[in-house]
């Protein structure tokens, strides 16, 4: 057995990976411990894909794999951070991934409504940007010679939802199609698409984005109500009413004191000032009951008395007040408050906190919705200054702390696809008319990540949800192509459909050497070509032929490249 791949995991992410490589008609051996790795050939095998869940497992593979084999090609998943890029160092073929890293800027462009995608290949600046179709025709029609990528079926056509990959340019399409073209951000902008600038990297936050500015927060006056509010419904109602008896009794005693006090009298401010030195107990010596009657000697003892007990009463309601408002700030109740136009982000896990990092790099607000009051990754979300929601997302209670009629958008990411179900069915019903888009409303986009694909399709179909990613299918390209030789160099989504950008170097003899660009996958798209020795040639046309030893960058569905990576390998006979 020679050639062979494999592979670690028995997780979603290793049996979808299990999957779709016998599904491209490669041979796989599955292994479960290091010690099953000479027998099952790693040798003489071409790739080792480490995929399990546990990163501890998925070390010890890879690096005794290395070692047995120094030109083995090792792709290993690795959710630490200091051990990824620790091993990454000197790795030799292959790649160190991190789920996480590869799925969260789908996630996030979602979460913004983002159409604009910036990869860079073959040296250039792509971008892939998506438009309406502003009306019937055919793409060279309304763009030109762009290349289009995908064209997302509208209303208006026979089959709505459909997505077609890398179409003609002669291909119609209707009025309300959504269309995704691919090009420079020059190109595309001399044909109308807007072109949305790139988001930074978490590394790029500077101190404005690590305090999470957004320039929609609320208006002073705004949050000085608010704050009103907030007290009020801290305080114990109990207080309230302690307060009131203790004014009765101060308000009492002046008046008292003014009428019944004399040798000598005393003015309404001298009674106010006396009762709250008697009621306080502190006495400067300036007012005394000596020389008055019993009855108000006594009136005075009795005065003491309730004037301890009131205040005792009342500064422990104070006491509560501010403690109340220590939890309720560590839980993130108190930031919250200030929020507007923020995003909701329902699971703490580390593809959770790596969605956050990418949208506090972005500039906006982020509230977490958390059950775990153990949550490992809370000192991550204290650093970026994310305010956290202890408690579960389906219920009202736990929304209203988020803020969620405020909020923009909702990422519901939590490790089970249940939990996320559920919740995205119960936002949907607390949305209500701004659940979806229209004419008249941008709509508040839900998140959902859901592992299992095939449960993902059926949810989005069946409950309407225009939003479900699956971290299994955007990460399962990456670990594929980069096991089979692919250079991947991003991956993005229209509709619920996955796209891959990457570069196929062709071998002599093989099918694609002399192939023409009009011969090539009809579900493909070659963006440019690099000759080793000269500048890349961009959109090649249609009678451009490859040769041996050029890469060739393609967009288009990542089972179609790898197919064309294999047909560049393969050699005829």
């Amino acid at each position: 057995m020679e050639r062979h791949i494999i592979v670690c995991g028995d997780d979603p992410l290793g049996m979808r990976i299990i999957e779709q490589l016998r599904a491209a008609g490669r041979e796989i051996v599955v292994v479960f411990s290091s010690g099953e790795l000479q027998g099952a050939g790693i040798a003489s095998a071409s790739a080792l894909i480490c995929a399990d869940d546990d990163d501890a497992l998925n070390l010890e593979i890879a690096l005794l794999a290395r070692q047995l084999n120094p030109t083995v090609r090792v792709v290993a998943r690795l959710g630490n951070g200091v051990l990824r890029e620790a091993v990454a160092l000197g790795n030799g073929p292959g790649a160190i991934l991190d789920v996480a890293d590869l799925a969260a800027p789908s996630v996030v462009e979602a979460c913004l409504s983002r159409t604009t995608h910036a990869i860079s290949a073959a040296g250039t600046e792509f971008v892939v940007s998506g438009t309406d179709a502003p009306r019937t025709a055919t793409l060279r029609e309304l763009f030109g010679d762009l290349a289009p990528v995908a064209v997302l079926r509208g209303e208006h056509s026979e089959h709505p939802g459909e997505v077609v990959a890398c179409p003609g340019r002669d291909v119609l399409v209707h009025e309300g199609d959504w269309t995704a073209m691919i090009g420079t951000a020059d190109e595309l902008r001399a044909q109308g698409i807007a072109v949305a600038p790139p988001m930074k990297a978490p590394t790029e936050v500077g101190h404005r984005g690590s305090r999470g500015y957004n320039p929609h927060r609320r208006k002073p006056l705004k949050r000085a109500v608010d704050a009103l509010r907030a007290v009020r419904d801290d305080v114990n109602p109990n207080f309230f009413k302690a307060f009131a008896a203790s004014m009765t009794l101060l308000l009492g005693a002046t008046v008292l004191l003014r009428f019944s006090y004399h040798r000598p009298g005393m003015s309404f401010v001298d009674a106010l000032y006396f009762s709250s030195e008697t009621i306080a107990t502190v006495g400067y010596g300036d007012f005394s009951f000596v020389d008055q009657p019993t009855w108000l000697r006594l009136f005075g003892i009795l005065l003491m008395f309730a004037g301890v007990t009131s205040t005792a009463v009342l500064m422990a309601f104070v006491a509560d007040l501010l403690l109340s408002r220590r939890i309720a700030q560590n839980a993130g109740l108190r930031k919250v408050r200030e929020l507007q136009d923020h995003v909701i982000v329902v699971g703490l896990g580390s593809f959770g906190i790596r969605v956050v990092a990418d949208l506090k790099a972005a500039g906006h607000d982020v509230v977490v919705v958390e059950r775990s009051p153990d949550n490992r990754y809370l000192s991550s979300a204290a650093e970026l200054d994310v305010p956290v929601i202890f408690g579960d997302a389906t219920l009202p209670a736990t929304l209203d702390s988020a803020r969620v009629d405020d909020a923009v958008a909702v990422a519901v990411l939590t490790q089970s696809d249940m939990v996320n179900i559920e919740t995205g069915i119960v936002l949907r019903e607390r949305l209500g008319a701004r659940w979806t888009r229209s004419a008249d409303t941008p709509g508040v986009p839900v998140v959902l990540r859901v592992y299992d694909r095939t449960l993902g399709t059926a949810v989005a179909q069946r409950f309407g949800f225009e939003n479900v990613r699956s971290t299994v299918d955007l990460a399962t390209p990456w670990f594929i192509g980069t096991a089979m030789g692919l250079e991947v160099f991003g991956t993005f989504s229209v509709g619920q459909q996955s796209f891959m950008i990457g570069g196929v170097e062709v071998a002599p003899g093989s099918e694609l050497d002399g192939l023409r660009m009009a011969d090539m996958s009809t579900q493909t798209r070659v963006i440019a070509i690099a000759s080793p020795g000269q500048p890349a040639r961009l959109h090649p046309r249609r009678d451009t032929r490859l040769t041996a030893g050029d890469t060739a960058y393609l967009v288009g569905p990542y089972r179609e490249l790898l197919d064309t990576l294999h047909k560049g390998q393969r050699v005829t006979v």
